[in-house]
């Protein structure tokens, strides 16, 4: 047997991060992986961003069902075959990376046979920042505002700890239908460590036919603008807006810290 034919025997699976929506920005390793796998699993939406292959089986599940397609996907590759599991933006950014870690820690000694490739992707911070200039210029953090796996009260905390230490804060998970409240409630507590001034950015579907980018001070920051295809940008006192004639201003974070620059 060749050493390509026991890796197969093995099983493998491949997390693949395809990016924030557009085709040329998924990576050559992305697309190798995909195109190579026998079976897709992942969340419904991602997968129709997947160009479909001849003999290839998908399975989409629901968006709050990650640990279940985290065990599906691996018992699928334990069984011998080549399964690629769909991530939007980078797997080990929130997202399904951390839940086959997961699964195969607390799962069976199969599990642990897998061959695993987490392959990474853009993630949203990432693509909206790109949009815009550099505002991840300097330290920057970012903060899943979902509460669905921690307390609110630990958000609270890490969002006091970030403004008062001076990061660029990305907010991943903004809002959704069964959190309404979440992102408004972090705005009005990051206003009481910010200025009114500081520079706030809502990038919505990057990349995708309805992309929206606004730019906005934080006195004036409206959570109802965002979305689960959002990712909100919080600036520091440090960070620029540059208006430029007839094209998009420019938001970045100097690479210095103010400290550093007297």
């Amino acid at each position: 047997m060749t050493g390509s034919e026991r890796a197969r025997s093995a099983g493998r699976l491949a997390v693949v991060g395809i990016g924030p929506g557009a085709a040329d920005l998924v990576t050559p390793q992305a697309a190798a992986a995909l195109a190579e796998a026998e079976a897709l699993y992942g969340y419904g939406p991602y997968l129709d961003r997947v160009p479909t292959r001849a003999g290839q089986v998908r399975v989409p599940s629901d968006n709050r069902e990650e640990r279940a397609r985290a065990d599906a996907a691996l018992a699928e590759a334990a069984s011998g075959r080549s399964v690629a599991l769909v991530s939007g933006g980078d797997p080990g950014v929130f997202a399904m990376a951390a839940a086959v870690c997961e699964a195969i820690e607390a799962g069976p000694e199969a599990f642990r046979r897998v061959d695993l490739l987490v392959v990474p992707g853009v993630t949203a911070m990432l693509a909206v920042a790109a949009r815009i200039g550099a505002p991840l210029g300097h330290d920057f953090c970012a903060i899943n505002l979902s509460d669905n796996l921690k307390p609110w009260s630990l958000v609270e905390a890490r969002l006091d700890a970030a403004a008062t230490a001076g990061f660029v804060i990305a907010l991943y998970n903004p809002v959704s239908k069964a959190r309404p409240w979440q992102l408004g409630a972090a705005l009005e507590r990051l206003r009481g460590h910010l200025g009114a001034d500081v520079p706030v950015v809502f990038g919505r579907a990057v990349s995708r036919p309805d992309e929206r980018i606004e730019i906005m001070r934080l006195a004036d920051a409206d959570a109802a603008r965002a979305d689960m295809a959002t990712l909100v940008l919080v600036g520091t006192a440090e960070t620029r807006v540059v208006d430029r004639p007839g094209l998009p201003p420019l938001v970045y974070t100097p690479r210095f810290a103010r400290e550093a620059a007297r």
